[in-house]
């Protein structure tokens, strides 16, 4: 397999990728599908940032957002049904019941830990250390630009987080679990070991302290886009939205089989730090996972960064007690 040229990488080499947008399917059907098809993911975004913007602070609350997000999930879940991007990619309820133990460990779990050691406690540190009210001119400009600023700056945060894991080993002995997914689909995003979930989940953008309604409005741009790096539905993607945004596509290239494509688009919602950085692919792949696809156990998901872990220090201790090779005598001439 030659793979293509990408920048100074070779992609597809190791497993198949479609590389390039003008190569990738687009929905077939009658126009209204086409239509709803392409304008699905803008439209979305249009319409709960307009209620954000204008919803009267009685309703706009973080449990109106956990409402609407449980929302937005189910009526993506129907249409996985409708129009999946691969049938190689339909939910099975072994998968189904699989991926909710995992949301249910978010839910619980992560938040647990996350009340005592996470981001809120990182956050609320860091702003009781300085003078934020230095910052007083960024809450006077106005809303859906504090909005875009803070989804971008926790995005940037985000992007580091994630290409640290796949150049670190300790990070991505963390991070690796969830490169065994063998498909996309709406929960997917969940599935993981705990502390790489953790991890995933401590931004830079709360360190500063935003109006409330800024911070719902920024939530609903990463809600509205990053929901769909893990969803199994064939969209005519708009050129400038898979420009600015992450897709499903540039997604299922990061979990490809294929080594080179995996390193690439770490972006949460703004793929334009892939593009700014040089780690963006365009393009599509549907075999995903690690070891030609082989799916890993809830047990082994959990277990994985301290077995591998023990395995590399046995295996370096190893290495350092083998006694040094006697040099051969070479006989003079």
């Amino acid at each position: 397999m030659n793979g293509t040229r990408v920048g100074n990488r070779i992609i597809g080499a190791d497993a198949p990728v479609t590389v390039g947008w003008e190569n990738i399917p687009k929905v077939e059907g009658g126009p209204v599908k086409r239509f709803v098809f392409t304008w699905f993911q803008p439209t979305m975004l249009l319409a709960l940032v307009a209620f954000w913007y204008y919803a009267p602070n009685s309703i706009a609350t973080a449990s109106t957002a956990i409402g609407i997000g449980i929302g937005f999930k189910i009526l993506l879940l129907s249409l996985e049904w409708v129009n999946p991007r691969h049938d190689s990619w339909r939910l099975t309820w072994k998968e189904l019941a699989t991926d909710l133990f995992y949301v249910g460990i978010g839910y619980t779990v992560i938040n647990m830990i996350e009340s005592f050691i996470g981001a809120g406690v990182v956050i609320g540190f860091v702003q009781d250390s300085f003078a934020w009210e230095k910052f007083n001119w960024f809450m006077a400009m106005p809303l859906l630009l504090q909005a875009i600023m803070i989804s971008m700056i926790f995005d940037f945060g985000q992007y580091w987080m994630h290409r640290g894991m796949h150049n670190w080993y300790p990070l991505w002995l963390t991070h690796a679990p969830h490169h065994y997914i063998t498909q996309l689909n709406i929960n997917k995003g969940a599935v993981g070991n705990p502390i790489e979930l953790f991890l995933i989940g401590l931004g830079i953008g709360g360190f500063f302290d935003f109006l409330p309604r800024a911070f719902l409005l920024a939530g609903t741009l990463g809600l509205t886009v990053s929901i769909y790096q893990h969803i199994n539905v064939r969209f005519n993607t708009p050129r400038w939205w898979r420009f600015l945004f992450n897709t499903t596509e540039h997604h299922s290239v990061h979990h490809s089989q294929d080594y080179e494509a995996s390193r690439s688009n770490y972006s949460a919602t703004w793929i334009i730090f892939d593009r700014m950085f040089g780690t963006c692919v365009d393009g599509e792949a549907e075999l995903l996972g690690m070891e030609g696809g082989r799916p890993m156990s809830i047990r082994e998901t959990m277990v994985y960064p301290f077995t591998e872990a023990w395995k590399s220090m046995k295996a370096r201790a190893g290495r350092s007690e083998q006694p040094a090779e006697e040099p051969t005598a070479v006989p003079a001439e």
